[in-house]
């Protein structure tokens, strides 16, 4: 239950707020992050996004028959979203650290993607019919934020806030529908 109200409203409505005022499409969660008012709302979206997703993946990656490639991709992911709300980015202090961070982050962000649609192929292996519409929900979140990212030419808010609400929806979804390993074989 407490997973399903962290999904549905907690990490959408943080990260919303967090976002707050701010030009969605001209900064970002890192630059957001450095402000020293905001430095612990940013640790704690962190904390949020990357507990929810640990949970979450690790009761799916069974549900779908994954292994040690979907084990290694989910950690290797939240420890990227690890470093990158604990490194700073403060490119005119340290631009070696902010470096370090948006590397992080970017991976973070293209492994968890990665490791979505690899959990969808599977499902739809199992399940053609009922994984279709998610494995297409993969492909659409994937679309928009290249859209995103070519459009305003920066990792923005508008693309942080779209891609935490829409691929947590997502997850919780999954988490709904693909049945247990026991009850998941043949059922289509």
């Amino acid at each position: 239950m407490l997973l399903h109200f962290t999904a549905l409203f907690v990490i959408p409505i943080y990260t919303v707020l967090f976002a707050g005022k701010s030009e969605w499409f001209t900064t970002n969660f890192s630059v957001l992050g450095t402000i020293a008012d905001r430095r612990l709302a940013f640790f704690i979206w962190g904390v949020l996004v990357g507990v929810f997703f640990h949970v979450a993946v690790r009761r799916l990656i069974p549900r779908v028959g994954g292994g040690t490639w979907e084990w290694f991709i989910k950690n290797v992911a939240l420890l990227m979203l690890a470093f990158a709300v604990t490194t700073p980015y403060l490119p005119d202090e340290t631009p070696f650290k902010a470096f370090l961070h948006v590397i992080f982050a970017a991976i973070s962000g293209v492994l968890l993607l990665i490791l979505l649609l690899d959990l969808m192929i599977r499902y739809y292996r199992i399940s053609p019919r009922n994984a279709l519409p998610y494995l297409v929900a993969v492909g659409v979140i994937s679309v928009v934020s290249m859209i995103l990212l070519v459009l305003v030419g920066i990792v923005s808010s508008a693309l942080e806030v779209f891609m935490t609400v829409s691929v947590t929806l997502l997850t919780w979804q999954l988490l709904r529908v693909v049945p247990e390993v026991s009850e998941a074989r043949g059922t289509d």
